[in-house]
């Protein structure tokens, strides 16, 4: 594990030298290849150095990790075009790598929380280094305070586990939560906020719209995945307290993911759209994960790889409108498809995948999560059925009101996609498709 580690710090120095973004770019897309092709899908952790390994769980989240970031410098080239700090941009963005890395891949509760908090920090500088209004330092204190605020409970609680069993190395725990009632809270809060859970939700819409696209990326690909990660990690720890009370956060997170729904269809800034459906779909998670079952937890990882790519797309086409009209209202963004028609074959592409439609790899996840949630209690039934039919519905009236219509007669001039839009949108949806034929990998 530490090779790959060493392969993304050693880019670091890139970033000092000018006019070295594309070098740094085709080598993180080269390092994602190589991770790729040592592929692990056996359950064991594997490839053990010093605090680092991976089970097949942490595996898809950290290729993943390589995918989107390599895809963030591809997206973010009007920050290499208008030379706006290039290089710290590029340091950022590998910096943020290796912090998601080794949060992935540790085996020690603590190292996993101080890499989980530490990942925080570039996103909090992406955000109000190369966001777009005045209104971003209020949306990256709304992420920092959420996130800290919940967070330091749960580093109380890994010092309580430590008092008990004098390690934090994964696969040595047992259940300690039979102790009492605060410490079950305590653990699972903060991965609730960070995925994030109905209620606690509201830095999520407010980062995202402030964020630059590079910002928005990753947020929606790789750390809204950090906190489902954490709960499949810490649920062992908890399970007997799990089952009494999970029911609490099961029912909470499908509920609010259909009154989430319903925001989606309030909302006519095409980013805060895509925002609030990213709640949606993470509820269906924390749905699958509280269930604490085989077709529950893998169904979860499905979703979550899924939607990161499917989410982080949008995002991208969102971006290349805001690029040439330079407004993400709905009401200017119109019509589209008179002005940009090969741009809305991706946008269908893209929002079909949203809706879960075949063959994408949110159809395999949503189909074993409803399984789960099913199996778990048959009353779940009806808000899963709500959750599925308005995600069709919010999808639809975000590509049929963007596309379709008479376009705003104040837009004047405009240009077709680029090759490199294309690529990136290409690069999103080719293995959100592909994977669908492989999809036994997530069920070992």
């Amino acid at each position: 594990m530490l090779k790959y580690l060493f392969m993304i710090i050693f880019l670091i120095p890139l970033c000092l030298v000018n006019n070295s973004w594309w070098l740094v770019h085709s080598l993180m897309f080269l390092f994602s290849f190589i991770f790729m092709l040592f592929i692990y899908s056996y359950a064991d952790f594997n490839m053990i150095s010093y605090f680092f390994g991976v089970d097949y769980f942490s595996f898809s989240l950290i290729l993943l990790s390589f995918w989107i970031c390599s895809l963030m410098i591809t997206a973010s080239s009007s920050v290499y075009f208008s030379n706006y700090h290039s290089g710290f941009f590029v340091f950022m963005v590998l910096f943020l790598m290796i912090m998601l890395y080794c949060s992935f891949s540790s085996l020690s509760l603590l190292s996993f929380y101080i890499f989980f908090e530490a990942s925080l920090v570039p996103t909090l500088l992406l955000i109000l280094g190369w966001g777009y209004q005045p209104e971003r330092l209020q949306a990256g204190v709304y992420l920092i305070f959420y996130t800290l605020v919940a967070s330091l409970p749960l580093l109380l609680s890994f010092l309580k586990v430590y008092s008990y069993s004098n390690t934090l190395y994964f696969p040595l725990l047992n259940d300690y939560g039979s102790y009492y009632f605060m410490f079950y809270v305590f653990m699972i809060f903060a991965f609730l906020v960070k995925m994030p859970m109905f209620l606690f939700h509201l830095w999520l819409p407010k980062a995202h719209v402030e964020a630059p696209i590079s910002g928005s990326m990753i947020l929606a690909g790789v750390l809204l995945k950090l906190g489902g990660y954490g709960i499949f990690r810490v649920m062992s720890i908890i399970s007997f307290m799990g089952l009494k009370f999970n029911y609490f956060w099961l029912s909470l997170g499908l509920f609010g993911g259909v009154i989430v729904s319903f925001v989606c269809f309030r909302q006519v800034d095409l980013k805060s759209l895509i925002a609030y459906s990213s709640v949606a779909h993470m509820s269906m998670v924390i749905g699958g994960l509280m269930t604490m079952n085989c077709w529950g937890c893998f169904g979860s990882l499905t979703l979550m790889v899924g939607h990161g790519l499917c989410s982080s797309g949008l995002f991208c086409l969102s971006n290349i409108i805001y690029e040439r009209l330079s407004s993400r209202s709905l009401l200017i963004n119109k019509g589209m498809i008179n002005l940009m028609p090969v741009m809305t074959l991706w946008w269908f592409l893209l929002s079909s995948s949203n809706m879960a439609a075949p063959p994408s790899l949110n159809l395999v996840g949503e189909l074993s999560l409803l399984n789960s949630i099913m199996s778990w209690s048959s009353f779940m039934f009806f808000s899963l059925i709500f959750l599925s039919f308005f995600s069709a519905v919010y999808t639809l009236y975000m590509y049929s009101y963007s596309q379709h219509g008479l376009y705003y007669s104040g837009i004047y001039t405009f240009s077709l996609g680029y090759f490199r839009e294309y690529h990136l949108l290409f690069l999103h949806w080719f293995p959100l498709n592909i994977l669908c034929l492989k999809s036994e990998y997530f069920f070992v």
